[in-house]
């Protein structure tokens, strides 16, 4: 409990407190002046190590402390320490007299008197003269360590007048013998936790050098050969076909998938619906006949056709008599109206000589200025629009949809062929016809995909066959058939079936199981490893590595050892093949 009292905090103590606790009491108060009123046998203040942490904590939190105790065992311990004591909270305060330093003049003891237990060298006889309080306190002060802190050995004035009401004289500083020090706990309990991380560290250290490193490698070299096979195999997928390895017929199964497709190309065609420029055209015949031009007739001048509206007929003209040369007069002329043939104000020209198409070179044509063309250009679809958004189709990539078609066949079981990937025919739509106006045209097209599968193991009965005469069955067995590795070619492919030549290169050699040879090897020395390895048939060489490089056996876990049988370095034809290919 904590009240206020004449400028100063009162605290008092229980006799069950800790001296954290009265610490923490202390460094809790706001005032400078404290009085710490002690129950009666308190014992958090019996030892002088307790009462030098009360003063430092007293002294850092730059405080007063006066203990109130009349306690006469605490005296000795608070007068060490330089601790003002006062009776009551009215007394006047002072530092009570430390503990007194130990006699080494002789003693004179009876034999008789020699009841208690012998004194060892340098310690101080009892007082029995004394109250077992200050002979407690005494024995405190022997028995613990001093700080090594410098300490006030008196109270400020105004500490004093605070307490007491009046000046107290400053007591004066106790020896304090510099050899003895208070162990610094923390660097202890720190240097201990570190010690055990530092152990922990150690045990993780040898588990992972002992049981996670240590690894084997064994290599084996067999009289294994590989064997080039090359087949026709002719895959069909009616449903009733079964497997004939003679002739190289293989039951398959073909999954498809429907998609659509779209694409977009920009028009890039273009159509002027302005209005058209027309004129008249007159036409002259200097002939002795007349001449029909039909409506619909082409007039031609300066890059630019106009067309006849209407059939005329031009009459012949007059000539000169034959004595002065037979000159024609180009009196036989009719005029028609004429149309330019397209829209546009590039047909508006000025009056000029026309060529007539298709007719003789006796009628000339002049027309007069064309006039009334105007531009309105719009944006139409043309056929070449069409084909470059079909094109775009064509050329999207199909990796995904193949991915889907293998996906599809190993998942009913069956080894994807995907050199029989197909793409049927595709129903294309589009968004506007040739000619119509449009920014843009789509074109959609639904095109089925398909691919072939067959069993993974009628191709690999097709390969034993063309092989079967390149081992010996007594001794070597097929290790491998190479078909994650076969190479497949289309030679046709007709509805429902797919002819096709499949090369792959077997391997055939002692059949090893690297489960066993891992149990077999297990803890043993390389040398003994390699012996046990040796005696399987077929096995012409075995080398056995370790790492890291401390291990000095094959590890005892089999999933810390990898035994690799080395593939053969060379490839012999089948004699199948060998024997169609002379």
């Amino acid at each position: 409990m904590t009240e206020k009292a004449n400028g100063k905090d009162v605290i008092y103590i229980d006799v069950d407190d800790e001296i954290t606790g009265v610490i923490d009491k202390v460094r809790g108060s706001h005032s400078k002046i404290i009085a710490l009123v002690l129950p009666k046998r308190a014992t958090v203040l019996q030892s002088i190590v307790n009462m030098k942490l009360l003063k430092r904590s007293a002294d850092e939190s730059k405080k007063n402390l006066v203990l109130i105790t009349s306690e006469t065992g605490l005296m000795p311990l608070a007068g060490g320490v330089g601790l003002y004591v006062a009776k009551t909270l009215q007394s006047k305060p002072e530092i009570p007299e430390g503990p007194e330093a130990a006699d080494s003049r002789p003693e004179d003891v009876l034999e008789d008197d020699l009841d208690d237990e012998p004194i060892a060298m340098g310690e101080k006889p009892v007082d029995r003269s004394k109250p077992v309080g200050e002979l407690a306190g005494a024995a405190a002060v022997e028995d613990t360590i001093q700080m090594d802190d410098d300490e006030e050995a008196t109270l400020a004035d105004d500490a004093a007048d605070g307490v007491a009401g009046g000046s107290v004289a400053p007591g004066p500083k106790k020896p304090k013998d510099k050899s003895l020090a208070v162990p610094n706990f923390n660097k202890f309990r720190l240097l201990m936790v570190l010690a055990g991380v530092a152990v922990v560290l150690l045990g993780v250290l040898v588990y992972v050098c002992a049981a996670v490193l240590p690894k084997a490698t064994i290599s084996i070299k067999t009289d294994s050969q590989a064997i080039s096979s090359s087949t026709i195999v002719t895959l069909k997928t009616d449903g009733a076909t079964v497997l004939n390895v003679k002739d190289g017929i293989v039951p398959a199964k073909s999954t498809q998938s429907q998609k659509t497709l779209t694409e977009q190309a920009a028009a890039t065609g273009q159509q002027n619906n302005g209005q058209k420029a027309a004129g008249q055209v007159t036409i002259t015949n200097c002939s002795d006949s007349a001449a029909t031009i039909s409506a619909g007739t082409g007039f031609s001048a300066a890059g630019l056709t106009y067309i006849s509206d209407t059939t005329v007929v031009v009459p012949p003209s007059d000539f000169t008599s034959p004595l002065s040369g037979s000159k024609c007069k180009n009196n036989g002329k009719a005029t028609v109206s004429v149309t330019s043939q397209s829209a546009g104000e590039k047909y508006n020209i000025e009056a000029q000589a026309y060529t007539i198409a298709g007719k003789p070179a006796n009628l000339a044509a002049a027309g007069s200025a064309m006039a009334g063309g105007t531009d309105d250009i719009i944006k139409i679809i043309t056929q070449a629009d069409i084909d470059t958004a079909t094109q775009k189709i064509s050329s999207q990539d199909a990796s995904a949809i193949k991915t889907q078609l293998k996906t599809a066949l190993t998942g009913s079981g069956y080894l994807p062929v995907e050199v029989t990937f197909t793409a049927g025919n595709p129903q294309t739509k589009t968004s506007a016809n040739v000619g119509d106006k449009a920014d843009n045209v789509t074109v959609t097209q639904t095109i089925t995909y398909s691919m072939m599968g067959a069993k993974q193991s009628d191709l690999q009965e097709i390969v034993a066959d063309d092989v079967s005469h390149d081992i010996d069955t007594k001794k070597q067995s097929i290790l491998d058939y190479g078909m994650s590795s076969a190479v497949f070619g289309v030679q046709s492919q007709p509805e429902g079936s797919a002819v096709l030549t499949m090369q792959t290169t077997a391997v055939a050699g002692p059949d090893l199981n690297q489960a066993d040879i891992k149990k077999q090897v297990a803890g043993k020395k390389a040398n003994a490893a390699r012996d046990l390895i040796k005696q399987s048939p077929g096995v012409t060489d075995v080398t056995v590595k370790y790492s890291p490089f401390w291990v000095s056996a094959v590890p005892g876990k089999a999933s810390k050892i990898t035994v690799t049988i080395e593939k053969p370095t060379k490839t012999v034809q089948s004699k199948n093949n060998a024997d169609s290919n002379p």
